[in-house]
């Protein structure tokens, strides 16, 4: 800055300051105020460590509410709104005193027919089967695909399928991961069109194994 339009600025003048070094005029942004760090109340650490719980906890059922929840997906995605749904309704309590209503946790929410009369059972120490009605509601594709979902909250992962099975079997058998044998498992059932384009709201079974 060789003089200017009025010389050589020294000191503050609105977002800049202006100085000389080596008898060379300059102006450089002016410094900006460091803000202190407020600290964080209990409820705000606790929500937090809430979060952090919830997002763990979704992480093995993201390939199955990735397909039951896409539908929703409007400017977010799918992991989001089932993130939403199991913040708010299967995690209770307050950290570190943190509780999993494994009943409330939902894998898809849609407008297309579930199965009806649905039933499952151990046939196996490592095999489930589900028996189901088929129906006649016109809603309803006999080529629609049945979803499973096998969680073990013990080892935090799940098994299962999306189209292992059509909705006119009216049955089906799985043989889960042999890691699961002997351990409580929470299963949850879906239906969804064979183009993905439609989805049922999914349906909480109950456990299964364990002592």
């Amino acid at each position: 800055m060789k003089q200017g339009i009025f010389g050589p600025i020294s000191g503050k003048l609105g977002p800049v300051v202006g100085a000389t070094w080596n008898g060379i005029p300059y102006l450089r942004e002016s410094p900006k105020k460091k803000k202190k760090k407020r600290k964080r109340t209990t409820a705000q650490l606790a929500n937090e460590e809430k979060m952090k719980f919830v997002n763990l906890l979704l992480v093995p059922f993201h390939p199955y509410v990735g397909i039951g929840f896409q539908h929703l997906a409007i400017e977010k995605t799918a992991v989001n709104v089932a993130y939403s749904i199991m913040y708010h309704r299967a995690v209770t309590g307050v950290y570190p005193n943190l509780v999993v209503d494994y009943a409330q946790i939902v894998i898809s929410a849609g407008n297309l027919p579930g199965l009806l009369n649905l039933e499952m059972e151990m046939v196996g120490e490592q095999v489930i089967q589900l028996i189901w009605d088929n129906g006649s509601d016109p809603r309803t594709g006999f080529d629609d695909q049945v979803m499973l979902v096998l969680y073990c909250p013990e080892l935090a992962l799940t098994d299962g399928f999306t189209g292992g099975a059509k909705r006119n079997s009216e049955q089906c058998l799985f043989k889960f991961d042999s890691r699961f044998i002997g351990k409580a498992l929470e299963v949850y059932v879906s239906v969804t069109s064979l183009d993905r384009k439609r989805i049922a709201h999914s349906v909480y079974l109950g456990r299964v194994g364990g002592i």
